[in-house]
């Protein structure tokens, strides 16, 4: 029996597809924007906002390695460039810019779920919601840290 390296394909349209490339840009995008926040951050409050910073990056990464291998199992090719990346200058303008990304996450992660749904993706569907609760959480935090 001769196995193969290739994934294995389940029949998913390419709207999918599509939709999982723009998730991992946007999860490579944010790691790299809140990871360099992490390194910029100053001031008296960036101490324990730069721990935060450190830990959502790091969050960010695994949800993008996740979802690009789950895209891969799909059949697709994950994608290597980021959404744009907007650290900004001051702590409050960095959370600003965080909780805008975690807004569109929530956004496109939704738009996901139901689209997964309707092609009978179980699995991708309970990833998204997996991520989802993590984004959720990230929101949270950064709507506390903007107060």
């Amino acid at each position: 029996m001769v196995h193969s390296n290739k994934p294995r394909v389940l029949k998913v349209e390419q709207k999918l597809l599509e939709l999982l490339n723009r998730a991992i840009a946007r999860e490579i995008g944010v790691s790299v924007q809140y990871m360099w926040q992490h390194v910029m951050a100053m001031g008296m409050k960036s101490p324990e906002i730069k721990d935060i910073f450190e830990d959502i990056a790091v969050d960010e990464m695994k949800h993008a390695e996740k979802i690009a291998e789950r895209l891969f199992y799909l059949g697709g090719t994950p994608t290597t460039k980021p959404t744009p990346i907007m650290v900004g200058v001051s702590l409050k303008e960095m959370i600003g810019n965080d909780l805008r990304a975690e807004d569109e996450a929530l956004e496109l992660y939704a738009q996901i779920i139901k689209v997964a749904g309707s092609q009978g993706d179980s699995t991708t569907r309970l990833l998204f919601e997996e991520i989802m609760t993590d984004e959720e959480e990230h929101k949270h935090t950064f709507t506390i840290l903007l107060k």
